[in-house]
């Protein structure tokens, strides 16, 4: 199999191949060359071709990197200051920032809900809650303006909600028949 995608290789060449003696019909010669190549490489033929030479057991071994080219390169992509750099700008784009929280939202969750079953995790977390610095900052946020704030307006649309409503008007119903 190999054998045929190289001698197709090697006869498309020769036949592709020519000499001129101009620089514009080198340049010509070129841009017909390289537009053919691209045509027969996106016909059914071409196509079966290409993976015919991906199939074969010498490319795959080529072609898979090792351990340490990954790791290289995500440490050059992903870690390094400049990556940092971009991350940082692109997390500004609210509209980023919402579609990767989205992507990520099962994953995070499965991580949570597995961590809270972990028992050194609870044990930190309520370390954590017990810490007096947390359970003063918590205090302050709890009794802050903005916070009361916020929760009024929670609180006035879960009341403006139907189902909220109907059940409200439930309890009326019975206390004013138990009176």
């Amino acid at each position: 199999m190999l054998k045929r995608c190289s001698i197709s290789l090697l006869l498309l060449s020769f036949l592709l191949g020519g000499c001129s003696d101009s620089e514009t019909s080198k340049q010509m010669d070129y841009d017909e060359t390289k537009k053919m190549i691209v045509d027969i490489l996106k016909t059914d033929d071409g196509k079966k071709a290409i993976r015919d030479v991906m199939e074969d057991e010498e490319m795959k071994q080529n072609l898979v990197m090792n351990e340490k080219d990954v790791k290289n390169t995500i440490e050059k992509t992903l870690v390094s200051d400049k990556a940092a750099d971009f991350w940082k700008e692109k997390f500004k784009d609210p509209e980023f920032a919402e579609a990767m929280a989205t992507s990520m939202k099962s994953e995070n969750e499965k991580l949570i809900k597995n961590l809270m079953k972990d028992p050194e995790y609870r044990k930190m977390m309520v370390e954590l809650l017990q810490d007096p610095s947390i359970e003063t900052e918590m205090k302050n946020i709890l009794k802050s303006t903005e916070y009361r704030e916020h929760l009024k307006q929670v609180l006035q649309e879960t009341m403006d909600t139907p189902e909220f409503q109907s059940k409200f008007k439930g309890l009326l119903d019975k206390a004013a028949k138990e009176a």
